[in-house]
This record gives C-alpha cells, structure tokens and sequence, in this order.
C-alpha cells in the first residue's frame, strides 16, 4: 500500500534514498516510523504507539523526533496483543510497536534515524478547540503536579489545547466543547488523582484582517541595527479552505516543492508567490519575498518563529491569528552576526507583523460557529 500512500503523506523526495526505502517498505532502509497515539502506563510511563514505515525500530536505539527537534533513545519497544504489550528486541518495517522512552513525542511525531528526513504530514482534525476553561490546583502543594498532568493530557489528545504560564500561574484548556473538557475533568480528578477547580466556560476567539496593508511596516530591532519591512492581506479563501480540508498540509517548507506550489497556484496563489511560501501554520501563510539578502538563511528560522508568536497572539485581543498572508519584502542586517541574533531579529519581525495588522489592514475578531446536525423525526400516520 506504501506505493501510492507514501506520495499523499510525505512531502519528501521520492528519488531520495529515504523516500525509495519507504515507497518499498524497506527493513534495511533508513527507519522512518510516525507516532498516531501516546498513554500513559502506571509502571513504564509514556507509551508511544507508532507504524514503522521503512527500517527496523530496536531496543536501546537513539532516534531524531523530528518535529520536536530532539534526539531521545528507545528503552523499550513492544508489539500489541490486544491490549497487551509484548515486549521484542526490535519491530521491522510494516508493523505498528509500542515505544517507551521517548518523553517528547506527541501524536503525529515522526521518528527517524536520520535527523535531516522530512517529516510526515501532520494529523489533520476537523473542528478546532472553542471553548476554554482556567484551571488550578485545590492544594497548591499539588501545582507541580497538575503542570506534569497537564502536559501529559496535551500530548494524548491533540484535539485539546493547553497553555502553561509558569510566571503568572495561568493554565488554560481549550477543547472541542463543554463535554470535552468535562471528560478530562473528571480524568484529572479521578485517573491522576489531583483535586482541581476550574472556571466557567469561555468562548475562544480567533482574529483576522480584512485588508491589505496600504504600505511596508518597519519593524526594528532592539539594537536598532536590523530592519525588517512587512506587509499583511488576508489569505486566499480558497488557499485558506484547502489548508482547513487537509489538501494543503501546515508545515515548514524546507525547499523548493513543486507539489506545493502547484496546489496553491491552484487554488487562487500567484505562482511567484506561491514559490516564495517559507512556512504555512495556523491557516496562515509566510511568503519570503526579498531578494539577494546576503545573511537570510542565517536568519529565516528566526523569522519563522517570530512569525509563529505573532500568529499565536494577535494584536486586538491576544488571540491566534488565522487566514493572513504575510510576506517579508526587505531587510537591511547587520553584517556581524552577533549583532542579529534571536533576541533581535524575533522581537522585530513579531513587532512588524503586529503593527502590520493595524496599520490599515482592517483586523477582525471572529467567533466560531457551531455545527449542529439533527434529524426531523415525525408521528407515524394511522
């Protein structure tokens, strides 16, 4: 099956040594496997439960997470007898294997021994979160614990959203509805054994534009050495829909994808642009628009993560930004490198896209609609 799956859920090279290993299902080829679930078992802790693609996972191995950027070593791996694990020296290609050891994989992790493959395509979800609630220790003795607790429960269900501020004391679940959130309540409560106490209900926003910036937005530098000119538009509502359905998938683009920009074109991009397109998250879209910016690969994984922060927290009311389109145009870099290192470049590309948004660009809060499907039952006649 991997001969026509592999194409649809990975973006990498198939010409490459990796992507001939996986299209085959190769056990001596480079071992490629993708995390689909992690729970927690009393005795050996985190479980990752993972379809080897191409290689041979094995006891003791060190491995790359490479969505995590992490390099963590397997202690033990495991085949599923239905509920029941059994332990194996290694699973070989072809197989899904139970995994203990690797404390930062989450659902949808791609897991390699070569720290340069491609990551699989993220696990794509319907619906959003909508609903969050605050949520705090009873007993503040037990706070470290319900930060672990949280984390653990973030990393089981990727449906659900949690936000940790260890400065402030704030932890934040969002989820799919008030059922939801209940469930993990309880599971809180019950499985994990921490009493809680947790606010009403609030709606989760989203924020937006609906225009083009009229002109570039300089954003500084706090040495005042690095300059970056920004402009913000609303993305493409037929780009946008794509990303949403799964048809484009949220990523880092890495190079030049032909796939890629065929997709987007198609779906309303300009093609220049659609070359140009660095990084797609939140159902936005990140376009590097300069030209012959001596230091840009030095910097470009700065702005993509100042891009994130801004995306993450937007300018009206803090809320995650979604459905703009934001390109780099210029940037003028100081030529040691010391003087553009990320407590630099970070704070004014953020700084840039946030003021881009309210220079002109018309921001929107949005608020969710919810989805309500019934059936129109009606008496029997006599």
């Amino acid at each position: 099956a991997q001969n026509y799956r592999i194409p649809r859920l990975w973006p990498g090279d198939l010409e490459s040594d990796v992507g001939k290993s996986l299209l085959a299902c190769k056990q001596g080829g480079t071992t490629v496997a993708v995390v689909t679930k992690i729970t927690n078992d009393p005795h050996a802790g985190d479980v990752a439960t993972a379809r080897v693609f191409s290689g041979i996972l094995k006891k003791g191995q060190e491995v790359h997470l490479i969505g995590a950027k992490k390099q963590e070593r397997i202690q033990q791996v495991a085949i599923y007898k239905g509920a029941q694990r059994i332990s194996v020296e290694e699973v070989p290609a072809g197989n899904i294997a139970a995994i203990v050891g690797l404390k930062s994989a989450n659902a949808g992790e791609t897991i390699a021994t070569d720290s340069e493959t491609d990551s699989f395509e993220a696990i794509v979800h319907i619906f959003e979160p909508v609903v969050t609630k605050a949520i705090e220790a009873k007993n503040t003795k037990d706070l470290p614990k319900l930060i672990e607790v949280l984390r653990q429960i973030a990393r089981e269900d990727n449906t659900l959203r949690v936000e940790i501020n260890e400065e402030t004391g704030e932890h934040l679940i969002s989820g799919l509805g008030e059922l939801h959130l209940e469930i993990w309540e309880y599971r809180i409560k019950n499985d994990y054994k921490v009493d809680i106490i947790t606010s009403p209900p609030i709606v989760v926003y989203r924020e937006t534009v609906t225009a083009k910036t009229p002109h570039d937005v300089e954003g500084k530098s706090p040495n005042k050495h690095n300059k970056f000119y920004i402009v913000v538009e609303p993305l493409e509502p037929e780009v946008f829909r794509a990303i949403s359905e799964g048809a484009i998938a949220e990523r880092r683009v890495k190079a030049k994808d032909p796939v890629l920009v065929s997709a987007l074109v198609e779906a309303g991009m300009d093609r220049d642009e659609a070359k140009r397109v660095k990084d797609i998250y939140s159902h936005c879209v990140f376009i590097d628009a300069t030209r012959g910016i001596v230091h840009m690969h030095e910097i470009i994984e700065m702005v993509i993560q100042a891009f994130h922060e801004a995306v993450d927290n937007g300018p009206l009311a803090g809320e995650r930004v979604i459905g703009i389109k934001v390109r780099l145009n210029d940037c003028k870099l100081h030529e040691d490198s010391i003087h553009r290192g990320p407590g630099q470049v970070i704070p004014a590309v953020r700084t840039a896209i946030r003021e881009a948004m309210l220079a002109g660009a018309k921001p929107r809060i949005m608020e969710p609609i919810q989805t309500v499907s019934y059936t129109h039952l009606r008496a029997h006649e006599t």
